[in-house]
């Protein structure tokens, strides 16, 4: 059994389980209130549902859809009780999670993917995004694959001096100008050098600004062309990256970026200290896009591969 096959092991699910703890007590409370003393699923229990949902961010659209969806099963099937309607609800929700395409890496597994595999990763300042980056060449390195990391933030010193204490933890090169430089030209480089080491993986930073969306816009455009000059197919990721913890906010910064650039996947960071990780829901549901990662804790291992069904199964496993 390879690394990848065990992603999902017993020390994955529990860290999963204890980053999500705050989430699921609040959850699982409020779900357990909502089939309190009924024996059969009516139009009440329904009701009481949605409110649930909606107290747990999941957000009114993907919450009708939810409830619509487990009202079909009800209606067709005829189940009782909660232990039932627990599990429709599990498979309902796994349901609505967008899965990745075939063209995206398997999480850290980068079987049949091009090489170098390169990722652009976008996300406003203060969500955890040069972190993220850090934490992806942590795991990538893990899984036996080399990395070079690409500091085109040029606009905040602070973005550069960060990734590059993330590259020299991590152990593995980084690509950087002074600040002010052109991020295309950060990018070009990185790509250029990744390419003459024969890198596995190019993972390259950007800034995070959204108050001027057409210049943002105009930015990534520029960065996407000059790694294409190099690598035609790249880049072979966009990656998100959403704080979690700011719940319905993190949804609208996910509609403001995708309508910026093409964004392909998402990273979900900070669960750990909030109760709205049904947001997760919502954002993969309503922008369509699937999620690929989550953190769930300050360590370096705590950012896992996203695995839709063990997400789901954790938001119901109370100890």
């Amino acid at each position: 059994m390879g690394f990848f096959d065990k992603l999902f092991g017993k020390k994955e699910k529990q860290t999963l389980d204890q980053g999500l703890e705050k989430t699921k007590e609040s959850f699982f409370t409020k779900i357990t209130k909502a089939v309190a003393g009924k024996s059969t699923i009516d139009d009440e229990v329904l009701d009481n549902l949605e409110e649930a949902l909606v107290g747990a961010d999941v957000g009114i659209e993907t919450t009708v859809a939810l409830i619509d969806r487990i009202s079909e099963r009800v209606k067709k099937d005829k189940y009782l009780g909660t232990a039932d309607l627990n599990r429709i609800m599990q498979e309902e929700m796994a349901g609505i999670l967008v899965d990745a395409p075939t063209g995206l890496a398997s999480g850290f597994d980068l079987q049949g993917m091009p090489k170098p595999y390169v990722i652009l990763v976008v996300g406003v300042n203060g969500v955890g995004k040069t972190t993220s980056i850090g934490k992806l060449a942590h795991q990538f390195k893990l899984a036996g694959k080399s990395v070079v990391l690409g500091a085109a933030d040029t606009f905040r010193a602070a973005a550069v001096d960060q990734l590059t204490i993330w590259s020299e933890r991590v152990g593995v090169p980084i690509v950087k100008q002074a600040m002010g430089s052109d991020p295309a030209s950060v990018a070009f480089d990185t790509v250029q050098s990744g390419m003459a080491r024969g890198a596995d993986v190019i993972i390259i930073d950007t800034a995070g600004r959204l108050h001027n969306k057409l210049h943002l816009m105009e930015e990534l455009s520029k960065i996407r062309r000059v790694i294409k000059k190099q690598l035609p197919e790249a880049p072979h990721e966009v990656l998100l990256v959403l704080d979690g913890s700011t719940g319905q906010n993190a949804l609208e910064q996910a509609r403001q970026f995708t309508a910026a650039t093409e964004v392909t996947s998402l990273a979900i960071t900070k669960l750990d200290g909030t109760a709205k990780g049904g947001v997760v829901l919502a954002i993969s549901h309503q922008m369509n896009i699937p999620v690929r990662y989550i953190g769930v804790g300050e360590r370096m291992e705590d950012l896992l591969v996203f695995d839709k069904k063990e997400f789901v199964h954790s938001l119901f496993a109370i100890q």
